[in-house]
C-alpha cells in the first residue's frame, strides 16, 4: 500500500522533482519529462522513452549516458501526451534524429504517434520501436499485438549503445528492432498495487493464488494459478520462455542475457532463491547465461511479483548490451567525461489567439460552460468509471477523465478570456485534455475536441448545421486516429449511434433539443451494448471474456458527458 504522498493529484509531479533534485548528475527536467544533464563530445541519434509514472526505475531513472537520452514522464499509469513526448524529443534533439522507443499499449502508440508526426512536421527525422516481449499477451502470430513489460530495457539498451557509438538512425532503428525481436518476457503477480489516496488494490488475488500473465500497469492477470515455490515458479517462467525461440537461433549453446524483474514488494533475497532456480535449469537447457541481472527494472508501483525477460544475443546484440552506461538505476562499465547541457532555450509558447467574429465568441462562452459541466460530472463519477476499468483494465479510466476534462475547461476558459473564438477555445481544451489527462482516453478526447475545433472554426456561429457537421468530424477522427469500429468494446460504441443520431434529427430539421435528447438515448443505448461484448482493442483485448456483463468505461464516460451537457445546448437551442 503507497503510504507516503501529498494530494495523490500532486504525487507525480512531485515524484519527478524530487527525482531530479537527487538525480541531477544525470538528469535535467525539461517541458514534459527528463532529459540527459550531460552531453558527449560527438551529436547522437536521441533515443527518447517514455510511459506512465509508477515504473521506477522506468522510465526516468534509464536516462543517461549510454542509455536513454531524454524519458517522457506521464502520470501514474497513464500514457504522457504528445506535447510531452515532443518536449523531451526537443530538448534530447542532437541534429541526428530521435527514435521513440516504448511499451506496446494503446494511449501510448496514440500519444507517441501523434508526436512522431509533430515532430516529422517540424523538420525532426523520427522513427517508432515499439517494445512487444510480453509472451502471454498475445500469441506468436499475433506478436505484433503484444505487451512490452521489462524487455524495456532491453531495447532501450541496444538502440542506446549504438547511438553511442555514433550510428546512424537507419542503423539504430534496426537494432532496436532486432532486440525487440530476440527479447521474451513473462510476468506473474500475487496481489495488486495501490495507487496513492486509494484504500484498495486495482484487483486481488485470492489467498494462496497467484496470476499469470499480467501487465505492468495493474491489469489482472490472464490466468490464475496455486502459488508455486520458488522452484516452481522458476520452472514456469523457463518452461514458457523456451517454448519460443527467435528465428534463426536454437537452445543448445545459445548465450541469452536473463533478466529477473521485481514488480515492486517482491524482496531481492526472494527473487535471489528464484534465479537459483534459473540459472540451473537455463543451465541444463544447454543455455550459457551472460550477464544475469537481478532486481527491479520495470515495476508496477506496490505489486508483489515479479518476471523474467531473456534477451537472446548474437555477437553485435552482446557487445552492445555489455557497452558502457550510467543513469540513476541502471550502470555498467566506465563512461568517459561528459560536458554538461547548458539549458539555455525558451521554453516559453507562442500563445497568440486568432481573431474570431462575435457569433464564435458567443459560442465559446457556451463551449466553457458545456466543458466546466461535463468536468464536474466527470468528477462525481471518477471512483465508478475506475471500478468499471478495474474488471479488464488498469483502473484509471475515471482519475484520467477527472484530470483531462478539468484541465481541458480551463484551458476553455483561459482562451475565452483573450478573446477566442469557438474553433480555438476547442482546439486549446483538446490539447489540454490530451495533456492533462494522458493515456487513451486523453488522446481520444484531445482528437475530439480539435476535430470538433477545427470543423467549427472561429467565424460562424454554433447553430445546428456546425453541430451536425462537427459531430460527424467528431466521428470520423476518433475511427481514423484509435482504428476502433462498432463492436469493438470501445468508446466508439456509444460516439457512433450518438454522432450519427444527432446528424439525422438535424437534419430532419428537429429543434437542437429534441435531436440531442435522441442522440443522448443512443448513446446510452450503445454504451450499454458494450457488456456484451468482447474487447478486440486496448489493454482488455487480453483478457478475453472478463469483460463480458460489464460496459466499455470509455462509453460509458462518453454517454455521460454527452448526456450532462444536455442544458448548455438547450441554452443556445
Amino acid at each position: 500500500m503507497t503510504r507516503l504522498y501529498n494530494n495523490p493529484d500532486d504525487f507525480t509531479h512531485e515524484m519527478i522533482d524530487g527525482f531530479v533534485a537527487a538525480s541531477s548528475r544525470w538528469v535535467r527536467r525539461v517541458p514534459g519529462g527528463v532529459a540527459r544533464a550531460t552531453r558527449g563530445s560527438e551529436p547522437s541519434v536521441a533515443v527518447v522513452i517514455g510511459g506512465g509514472s509508477g515504473h521506477y526505475p522506468a522510465f526516468g531513472g534509464l536516462v543517461g549516458p549510454g542509455l536513454a537520452h531524454g524519458a517522457a514522464m506521464g502520470n501514474l499509469f497513464a500514457s504522457p501526451s504528445a506535447q510531452q513526448v515532443v518536449g523531451v524529443a526537443h530538448a534530447a534533439h542532437e541534429g541526428r534524429g530521435v527514435l521513440l522507443t516504448y511499451g506496446n499499449y494503446a494511449g501510448d502508440v496514440l500519444h507517441f504517434g501523434r508526436a512522431q508526426e509533430l515532430l516529422r512536421e517540424a523538420g525532426i527525422d523520427c522513427r517508432t520501436v515499439l517494445v512487444t516481449d510480453d509472451v502471454w499477451s498475445a500469441p506468436p502470430e499475433r506478436v505484433e499485438e503484444r505487451r512490452g513489460i521489462a524487455g524495456d530495457l532491453v531495447v532501450f539498451k541496444i538502440a542506446a549503445a549504438a547511438a553511442e557509438e555514433g550510428r546512424d538512425l537507419d542503423t539504430v532503428e534496426a537494432l532496436a528492432r532486432r532486440a525487440n525481436a530476440q527479447t521474451r518476457s513473462f510476468g506473474v503477480a500475487f496481489g495488486g498495487c495501490t495507487m496513492p489516496g486509494s484504500d484498495e488494490p486495482l484487483f486481488d488475488v485470492p489467498a494462496g493464488r497467484m496470476a499469470v500473465g499480467l501487465g505492468i500497469h495493474g491489469e489482472p492477470g490472464i490466468d490464475e494459478v496455486e502459488v508455486p515455490t520458488a522452484e516452481g515458479l522458476a520452472q514456469m517462467f523457463v518452461a514458457k520462455l523456451l517454448e519460443e525461440i527467435p528465428e534463426g537461433l536454437q537452445v543448445d549453446g545459445a548465450r541469452v542475457v536473463p533478466l529477473l524483474n521485481g514488480l515492486g514488494s517482491v524482496k531481492y533475497e526472494e527473487l535471489y532463491v528464484v534465479y537459483r532456480s534459473i540459472a540451473r535449469l537455463l543451465g541444463e537447457a544447454g543455455i550459457v547465461a551472460v550477464s544475469p541481472q537481478v532486481g527491479e527494472f520495470c515495476t508496477s508501483f506496490d505489486m508483489p511479483g515479479a518476471s523474467l525477460t531473456l534477451l537472446w544475443l548474437d555477437d553485435e546484440l552482446e557487445r552492445l548490451w555489455h557497452a558502457p552506461c550510467d543513469t540513476p538505476a541502471f550502470r555498467q562499465g566506465a563512461m568517459p567525461p561528459r560536458a554538461s547541457v547548458v539549458d539555455d532555450e525558451d521554453h516559453a509558447v507562442e500563445d497568440d489567439v486568432p481573431d474570431a467574429s462575435d457569433a464564435s465568441r458567443r459560442a465559446a462562452s457556451a463551449v466553457c460552460r458545456a466543458l466546466e459541466v461535463a468536468a464536474a460530472r466527470l468528477s462525481e463519477a471518477a471512483d465508478e468509471l475506475g471500478r468499471l476499468d478495474r474488471v479488464a483494465g488498469d483502473g484509471d479510466h475515471g482519475i484520467g477523465m477527472q484530470r483531462g476534462s478539468r484541465a481541458a475547461a480551463a484551458a476553455a476558459q483561459d482562451a475565452r478570456s483573450r478573446g477566442a473564438g469557438a474553433g480555438t477555445t476547442l482546439l486549446r481544451a483538446g490539447d489540454a485534455w490530451s495533456d492533462g489527462g494522458g493515456g487513451t482516453s486523453g488522446a481520444i478526447w484531445g482528437e475530439m475536441l480539435r476535430a470538433f475545433g477545427a470543423s467549427v472554426g472561429d467565424e460562424r456561429p454554433l447553430e445546428a448545421e456546425a453541430l451536425a457537421v462537427g459531430m460527424i468530424a467528431v466521428r470520423d477522427a476518433v475511427m481514423s486516429f484509435g482504428k476502433a469500429r462498432p463492436g469493438d468494446k470501445t468508446m466508439i460504441d456509444a460516439i457512433v449511434p450518438f454522432a450519427d443520431t444527432l446528424t439525422a434529427r438535424l437534419r430532419d430539421a428537429d429543434p437542437c433539443r429534441t435531436a440531442w435528447l435522441a442522440a443522448v438515448d443512443a448513446a446510452d443505448a450503445g454504451a450499454a451494448s458494450t457488456a456484451h461484448m468482447t474487447a478486440r482493442l486496448g489493454r482488455a483485448k487480453t483478457h478475453g471474456d472478463k469483460s463480458l456483463g460489464t460496459p466499455d468505461p470509455g462509453a460509458i464516460s462518453f454517454a455521460m458527458v454527452a448526456a450532462s451537457i444536455t442544458p448548455t445546448i438547450e441554452e443556445n437551442d
